[in-house]
Order: structure tokens, then C-alpha cells, then sequence
């Protein structure tokens, strides 16, 4: 029984939730995420509903036949097919949780679908002026599928005028239930929590179950983009919030993306991993070396001081165990001086008080009407990976050494700017159209005093990149054994760069295509390891991230594909074409007797994992047979739902996969910041 007081205010606050607790920290006795159906849909209604989708599915074709002329309402197709999808999902994949409640509500979207339909095929679509509540749709570059998201309208907005609104972005709670069905039903009746006077609301999925991260991460950026081609959005009064595994996914969202929001509200969650299992799931955590590395990924507390530019108002209850997170920012922001706006509802479990969510909207409202500064004078920014590489004027374009602090401090005054930069190799200093504040009649000077050494003639020097005449500057610049020197352009070595950075999981944040090997593998054991891996990725992609994969034989992969997308190539250099004319260009060998890595060698029953950039296309990635890295078991608490292997790892196809693993690994590391392995 899971009957802790958290994991009942869980289920109190939200009608998706599945509890979670020490009974969830059993990886050999792992429950099914999303979970069985309590109980089948009876024949007449599924025979019903298949038919509903059926013809929805010919309407939609016809409709995309009628329209096809006219990219403007092509453009709002997909609004209609997330009721297609959303039906078809829950028959196809057995979603349908509680049939007495959604086959009403498959009835229902089905219906909606069909309208809408309709009304495209007569060349108009009235719904993106309507007010209230509203569900829409966008296609994602990361796999083509069409991704569901929610509006609350406010009543002030005039299709087609000029006039800009604030917009706030809502992350909503674990829900294992959540299914497109659920989510489009809830976001057509309820508005939310939080429904600001004047703005906007954009309700994410999210992809589902993940806290907003890796691919629910993206569809943020999708949906958020999605909703400003369509309506007025004033893009310095973008607020970021969310409550539970929303709140979570808030943190996440304003400590690697400070730049992009006016303020952010996280409501309790989590901020980290190793301490909220420990407390909130009373997990005994012993990750490897590499785990402990990728933690650096998504632990809030590491970027802290990015909220030195981001106005924050935190919000928990008193009584509720996930105010831990909070706590956890408010130490991490200790040590960088600053202090959180923690506030915190007297008594209160894992909800909100309503006299604190009064306050909470009191201090947001008034930053959001003050609007996000799009030029602060100081910048101070750290990160860990170059997936998160930017803070306003100031992009981090080469580190060190991954998954070790690289920070930036910069600020400008009158005609000087002074960076201090500590584990950063290359760095750009950026400014918009408009928006340069310097002088371009006098000369520019750019200092980079080392650590806290007071500036002196040798740490400066006049910056060659003059701000132009439309008020824009652009400077690179890159660390050589005599200091920091301006340099015309970055250089185009293999190096890890932002978006081809790794670890695998870093893949799956674009475009991607699962590449099957349609040769003979060079033996029974990896051939069927990665017959099974494979079948496991795709599967477990549409589970947790709602899509189905781009799947493609080897010998039908086009240059077009290599050009555009990151392919996952499964097999073996014997049984996959496209692998076959790479294998001697990456730095792992791997032929018919093993795999030889740094010296040391495998047996042929073993088989590598990796991600590195195409050498059909280095601006693109490879992946060997690898998924996501996270598996069943990291499915049943959003904290442990982070990159579980590195850059390469050689995997025992002898032993079997776990909830926890593809196999054994037994051997496992990152590349260098050139793209090679570490001596």
C-alpha cells in the first residue's frame, strides 16, 4: 500500500495522479507506466469509436485535398487532427483508462474533430478568434507528429489587431492517465489555476509524463512558437509556471532559459535529483560516476545564479514534503547571494493556500507588466552543457570539459565591456538590431580580467567588431595560451557544440529516424539485442513521448534524411548499410571479432551504444542502437527521468535488459571536447 500523507494530497490535487513511494523503488517489480485500463471497452463501443476515427481520418484527407492550394488553413490542419490522434491513440494502444468516462469523451472529441473539419474543407477556420478556451495543434520537427496544446483566450483579444498580450505558460502535474484524450477534454472545460486579467494561457502536454524534459522540453518551444505565428504575444511578458511535476519542470525552465521569460512561479516539485528521491521517495541512490556527471543536466541548483537575471517567486505549502525543492533553491541561492521569494501557504499540503496564491499573483502581475529587460547591463550565467549555452547577449560556445561548471559574468558600461569567464574556451557577445547601447564613433574596448584580479592594460584590448549602423554587434571570441583574442568567425573543427554536444539522449531533441538493418548481423547475439532494442525504443517513444518514430530500412535512407535529420542506426556495420560506410570514421572499432575501445577489447557478443556527429553530415548525429536512456523504472518518479548513459557505452548482448538498462554495461564514458576518447 503507498499511503503517505504526500502521496494522498497527490492524488487530492490532481485527478490524473498515481501515487508514488517506497513500494516504486523495486526495480525488478515495476508497474506499467501509462497503466492498464481498469477494465475493457465493450465491442459496440469500440467498433463504434474505430469507426469515428475512420471517418475523421477520410474528412481530414479530404480536407487537406480540398485545401492544399492554401498553406494558411493547411496551417491550421492540425488542429483538427489532434482529435483524430487523440481517439485513435486510446483504441490502437489500449488508452482508454476508465471507459464509462472516456468513451463519452472519445464521442465528444471525434464530433469536435469532425466540425472542425468541415469548416476547413469550406476554406475558412473561425476558431483562432474565438475566446475562452481552446485547443490547437502543431507539428514537431522532432518526429512529425502532431502535438495537442491548450488556450485560455482572454476576453480583451481582437483577432487581427496589433495589440500584444502577456502570455503565461503552464506546466501541468504528473498525470499517468493523461492520455491525448484526457488532456484535450480537460483543457476544453477547465481554464486552470491561474488565469491572469489580459493574457494568454498556453496549457502544454508536454509530451506527456516527463517533467517537461528531453522532448516535453522541446514541445515548450514548439508550442510556445506555434501560439506567436497565430496571435499577439508580447515576447517580453512571457511568464513561466507550473505546480507539482509542473513546478519542476518551471525550475527547469527558468534556470536554462533565463532569457526567454519575464518571471517564473515553480510551485513545489522538485529541483534536483539524489535529495528529492532521498526525501520524497526515500530512494537509496547510488548512481555510477557518469549518472552522477549527467545529474548536471537537469539539477536546478547548478544554474542558480541564472536566476540573478530572471525575477522568481517561488511558491509551496507549508506541509507538504516537496517545499524541499524550494529549500534546495533558496541554499543555492544562498551561495551566490541572492535570496528566493519563497512564498509558502500556512498548513497547507500540496496545494496552494488561496491568501499565497493571491501573493504569488500580486508580485508575478506586477513583473509582468514591467515586462522582461531584453539588454540587462549584467549578465551572470553558468552551465554544464552547451545544450544550455545562451543568457541574453551572452552565448557560451565552447567549454572546458563537460559536466564541469563553465560560468560567465559580463557587463557593459559607457564603451567597455568586461567578461570574466571560467571554464569557457570560446564565447559570444551579442546584441540585436536595436538594441546596441554603444558608441560606434568611439573605440570599443572588451577585458577579460582573469578570476577577481582587478582590470588592468593587459586583460583589455579594442574590439575589432564595431557595433553597425542599425544598432546591432556580434564579437567571437576564443581562449588561446596567451588569453582571450577576437576572432572573425568560430572555427568549423569537430568540436562538441551547442545542439551536437551528446550525451544520446541529446538526439532525441530534434529530428530523428530509426534506420532498421535489413543485412545479417555478424552474430546471433547482437543481432538479436538490437532486434530487441529496437523494438523497445519505438514502443517506449510512443509511450512516453507520444509519437511514433520516423522508421526507415537502412537502404532506403536518403541523402535528404542524412541532411536533415539525426539517424539512430540499429545493428551492426554487417547488417546496416549506412552504419557500414561510417564504422572506420568513428572512434570506436567495432568489427566481426568485438569492439576495441581506448585499447581495450570486447568480445564479438558485446555491442556498442554511442552518439557522435554523422561523418555523412558532421552538423548532424549518429546514434548506435540506443533510445532514450531511461527506462521503466525511471518512469515511476519524474525525478529520475534524466540521461541514465553517457556518450558511449559497450553493452554484454548476452545478458538481458532491465528496467533499469539495455544489458550489462560494461564499459561506458564520454568523449572529449574534440569528439574523441580520453587518453
Amino acid at each position: 500500500m503507498r499511503s503517505s500523507i504526500v502521496a494522498a494530497l497527490m492524488l487530492a490535487f490532481s485527478p490524473w495522479a498515481v501515487a508514488d513511494g517506497p513500494a516504486d523503488n523495486i526495480p525488478d517489480n515495476v508497474r506499467r507506466v501509462p497503466p492498464l485500463p481498469k477494465d475493457p471497452v465493450d465491442a459496440n463501443s469500440k467498433s463504434e469509436l474505430q469507426k469515428g476515427v475512420d471517418a475523421l481520418a477520410k474528412e481530414i484527407e479530404a480536407t487537406r485535398e480540398a485545401i492544399k492550394a492554401q498553406p494558411a488553413l493547411l496551417a491550421r490542419l492540425p488542429d483538427v487532427q489532434i482529435f483524430h490522434n487523440a481517439v485513435r491513440y486510446a483504441l490502437t494502444y489500449d488508452e482508454i483508462f476508465d471507459a464509462k468516462k472516456e468513451v463519452p469523451i472519445a464521442r465528444d472529441l471525434l464530433a469536435a474533430g469532425l466540425l472542425r473539419a468541415k469548416i476547413l474543407a469550406g476554406k475558412q477556420s473561425n476558431w483562432p478568434a474565438d475566446k475562452g478556451l481552446i485547443v490547437r495543434g502543431y507539428i514537431s520537427r522532432i518526429d512529425g507528429s502532431v502535438q495537442p496544446y491548450g488556450l485560455v483566450v482572454p476576453a480583451s483579444y481582437q483577432s487581427g489587431t496589433a495589440r500584444k498580450h502577456r502570455l503565461d505558460i503552464w506546466c501541468h502535474g504528473r498525470g499517468e492517465t493523461l492520455s491525448e484524450l484526457n488532456f484535450l477534454n480537460d483543457r476544453m472545460r477547465n481554464p486552470g489555476q491561474f488565469v491572469p486579467k489580459d493574457a494568454f494561457v498556453l496549457h502544454l502536454y508536454g509530451r506527456y509524463c516527463n517533467a517537461n524534459k528531453l522532448a516535453g522540453e522541446i514541445d515548450c518551444m514548439e508550442a510556445m512558437e506555434d501560439v506567436k505565428k497565430n496571435y499577439a504575444i508580447d515576447s517580453s511578458r512571457v511568464v513561466i509556471r507550473g505546480f507539482s511535476m509542473g513546478g519542476a519542470a518551471a525550475w527547469q525552465f527558468a534556470v536554462h532559459y533565463p532569457d526567454l521569460w519575464c518571471a517564473a512561479a515553480p510551485g513545489a516539485g522538485f529541483s534536483e535529483t539524489a535529495e528529492f528521491l532521498k526525501v520524497f521517495q526515500k530512494e537509496t541512490v547510488q548512481p555510477t560516476d557518469y549518472e552522477k556527471k549527467l545529474w548536471h543536466m537537469y539539477d536546478c541548483p547548478d544554474y542558480a545564479v541564472n536566476l540573478f537575471n530572471l525575477p522568481t517567486v517561488a511558491y509551496s505549502g507549508e506541509i507538504d514534503s516537496q517545499k524541499q525543492a524550494a529549500d534546495v533553491m533558496v541554499r543555492a541561492l544562498t551561495k551566490e547571494g541572492m535570496e528566493l521569494t519563497h512564498i509558502i501557504g500556512p498548513k497547507t499540503g500540496h496545494s496552494y493556500h488561496p491568501e499565497a496564491k493571491k501573493e504569488v499573483d500580486r508580485r508575478i502581475d506586477a513583473i509582468a507588466a514591467k515586462g522582461r529587460d531584453a539588454l540587462p547591463r549584467k549578465v551572470k550565467f553558468q552551465t554544464y552543457t552547451l545544450r544550455y549555452n545562451r543568457s541574453f547577449w551572452v552565448t557560451v560556445d565552447a567549454m572546458e570539459q563537460h559536466w564541469e561548471a563553465a560560468r560567465v559574468e559580463a557587463e557593459f558600461a559607457n564603451n567597455r565591456v568586461i567578461v570574466r569567464a571560467k571554464g569557457v574556451t570560446a564565447l559570444t557577445l551579442s546584441m540585436p538590431s536595436g538594441s546596441s547601447p554603444f558608441d560606434s564613433t568611439k573605440p570599443l574596448e572588451v577585458h577579460f580580467p582573469p578570476d577577481d584580479k582587478p582590470l588592468d592594460g593587459r586583460n583589455g584590448t579594442i574590439c575589432q567588431a564595431k557595433p553597425q549602423s542599425d544598432r546591432s554587434w556580434t564579437s567571437h571570441w576564443q581562449k588561446g595560451p596567451q588569453g582571450w583574442i577576437e576572432v572573425p568567425s568560430l572555427d568549423g573543427e569537430l568540436r562538441k557544440r551547442h545542439g551536437l554536444q551528446g550525451p544520446i539522449d541529446d538526439a532525441f531533441l530534434d529530428r530523428f529516424i530509426m534506420v532498421r538493418p535489413t543485412g545479417q548481423a555478424w552474430t546471433e547475439a547482437t543481432g538479436k539485442w538490437t532486434a530487441n532494442e529496437m523494438k523497445h525504443a519505438i514502443t517506449h517513444w510512443r509511450q512516453q513521448f507520444r509519437g511514433e518514430a520516423l522508421t526507415k530500412d537502412d537502404k532506403d535512407i536518403t541523402e535528404a534524411d542524412i541532411a536533415a535529420s539525426n539517424l539512430i542506426l540499429w545493428g551492426d556495420p554487417s547488417s546496416n548499410a549506412i552504419l557500414a560506410k561510417i564504422a572506420d570514421k568513428l572512434p570506436i572499432k567495432w568489427t566481426k571479432d568485438g569492439v576495441e575501445v581506448n585499447g581495450e577489447k570486447f568480445s564479438a557478443t558485446h555491442a556498442p551504444v554511442l552518439i557522435y556527429p554523422n561523418p555523412l553530415n558532421p552538423k548532424r548525429y549518429v546514434v548506435l542502437n540506443s533510445g532514450f536512456t531511461f527506462r521503466e523504472y525511471d518512469y515511476l518518479n519524474n525525478a529520475r527521468q534524466v540521461p541514465k548513459l553517457p556518450d558511449y557505452a559497450i553493452v554484454d548482448a548476452t545478458t538481458p535488459m532491465t528496467s533499469r538498462l539495455p544489458g550489462k554495461i560494461a564499459a561506458a564514458g564520454f568523449f572529449d571536447e574534440k569528439w574523441q576518447l580520453k587518453k
